[in-house]
This record gives C-alpha cells, structure tokens and sequence, in this order.
C-alpha cells in the first residue's frame, strides 16, 4: 500500500523496506511485488557499518544520487523510540517537500507494522535469519513488544544478547499516566526449565503490577509464585519511576547491582540487595529510592 501511494504520488522506481533481524545484525529487504509477480521478496543484508546503519542510530533521512541520475532516499521507520527498520526509495526527483513526505509515508508504515504484527507471524519469519532455540523462543514471547520506548522524560531502550540462544533472562515495561515501571530479572539456569521459571516469573509480576501494586508487592507476589511453584530462583530488579520529580523507588532482588552513566562517568549504584525471589527463608523486600536527573543513563 505504502509502495504503491508512493509510486502514484512521486514516481517512485524502487520502493523497499528493510527490518532489522532478530539478532540486531542484519537487515532483511521486502521488495514489493510488481505486477504479474505474487510474492513479496526476501533479501538479506549486512547491517554494521553500512549507510542503513547510520540511519537507524540517527534517526535522520539520507539522500545520496542513486548513480544513474536519481535520488535514493532512506529514511528511518520508527514508532516512538522503537527502530523497526528503513524505508528505501528511488526518486528522480526529490525536493524538500517531497522528502517531508517520504518521512510522514515512512512514520504511517511503523504505525502499521505496529498494528499488522499482531495478527501475523509474517514480521517474525522475516526477522529469522538464524535458528533460534526453544528457550529463546519462549524468551521472546515474554517480552514486551517494542524493544524502545520515548516519552518527554526518557528514552528505554533493551535487548537480549545473544537473542537466539537465551533463557531466564528478561526485561519488562510498561508506562502509566505518571510513572514508568520496569523490571530486569534472570531466572536460574541457561535452559528450557530456565525459560518456564521466568515464564511464572514474569507473570506474576505483571498480575501484581496490573493490579496496582507497587515495587515491594509485586516483589512479594513474584517471591510467592516461585514458592509455590517449587520452580526454582531468581534475581531480579524491579523499577517505578515518577516522571514528575525523577524519584525511582525500587527493589534489588538478588541482582547485580546497576550501572549509572552520569557526567559521562560510570559507575555502580551500590544498593542495598535482598534475597533472591524463591529463596525459603523468610524475605522482607526493602523498597530504595534512587533520585534520577535529565541526563542520566
């Protein structure tokens, strides 16, 4: 659709997106299918060091003769903070205004992908360019569905390294009204019985955070399902930021401590650490405040 409005309105000759792949290290290019051809075509590649990669990591359009009298413009397809791939395009002629709209052409294509894929599994097949294991595939289906978040307090961004050979290991967010809440966690082992526990794990967070618990309650029902359960333990860090002041009240479960990038200084944020979740023993978790500033990483 998006390949066609811009064929009728510009002329376009090329059309392509590309999207990054689930390891972070390629591009797979969808060609559009012309006419008399059924499929779409599939064609990977290399993301590090190429003009592609430039856009992603500025989010900014580039435009470069195409060698043969034209404009190749790419522009970056990005939902809020969630770089998703590139929007590729061949123009004889582009002027400021026809590249404004290239780039409202590219940002309508996120919102679609953003809707489309969840009624399809056609955006994760493109992604496979590797084989992926069991316990990275459930991995995978526990965490939240962009990587990348941006509001006018703060830029998210997360991944699971390497992606296609994981388990226990996950991350979480959701953003409220006021507050962006976030968890980090690893459950025990490297497996697919790592992969279950962080299954129980995760949702039991997500209950208790659905249902309005703060840092220390959801703590408190993750540490209960995993005693229920017998299924194993786990560390983890759970976050509430208040966008309002910066203040991030939290929970350190076991986990190794955080590294903050302030003044273009790291270091480790020495906090207080509790037991594991699952640990039976008796288990206060300490709620600790963490006063945040802009600029801070």
């Amino acid at each position: 659709m998006i390949a066609r409005n811009l064929r009728k309105r510009f002329g376009a000759e090329r059309v392509s997106f590309l999207f990054v792949d689930l390891i972070g290290q390629r591009l797979v290019r969808l060609t559009p299918a012309v006419e008399g051809d059924a499929v779409e075509h599939a064609e990977p590649v290399g993301l590090r060091g190429s003009v592609y990669d430039i856009v992603l990591q500025s989010q900014r359009q580039h435009v470069e003769p195409d060698g043969q009298g034209g404009q190749r413009v790419i522009t970056p397809v990005t939902n809020r903070g969630d770089c998703i791939g590139v929007l590729e395009v061949t123009l004889q002629y582009a002027d400021d205004t026809v590249l404004r709209q290239v780039g409202e052409a590219a940002h309508a294509l996120a919102y679609i992908i953003v809707t489309d894929r969840r009624f399809t599994d056609l955006y994760h097949l493109g992604r496979r360019t590797t084989k992926t294991s069991l316990a990275a595939e459930i991995q995978h289906q526990l965490l939240p569905s962009a990587s990348c978040c941006e509001a006018a307090q703060f830029t998210l961004a997360a991944g699971l390294i390497p992606a296609d050979d994981i388990g226990g290991d996950t991350y979480d967010y959701t953003l409220d009204r006021d507050t962006l809440h976030l968890s980090i966690t690893d459950a025990m082992g490297h497996d697919t019985d790592s992969a279950l526990l962080a299954t129980l794990l995760v949702g039991a967070l997500r209950g208790a955070r659905r249902s309005g618990c703060d840092a220390a309650l959801q703590a408190h029902h993750a540490h209960q399902a995993l005693l229920n359960h017998s299924r194993g333990l786990a560390t983890g860090q759970l976050l509430c930021v208040d966008l309002e002041t910066g203040m991030c009240r939290l929970v350190n479960a076991g986990h190794p401590w955080p590294l903050r990038l302030r003044d273009g200084i790291v270091e480790e944020v020495k906090l207080a650490v509790n037991l594991p979740f699952g640990v039976s023993a008796p288990t206060a978790y300490r709620v600790q405040e963490l006063p945040l500033r802009p600029g801070t990483g």
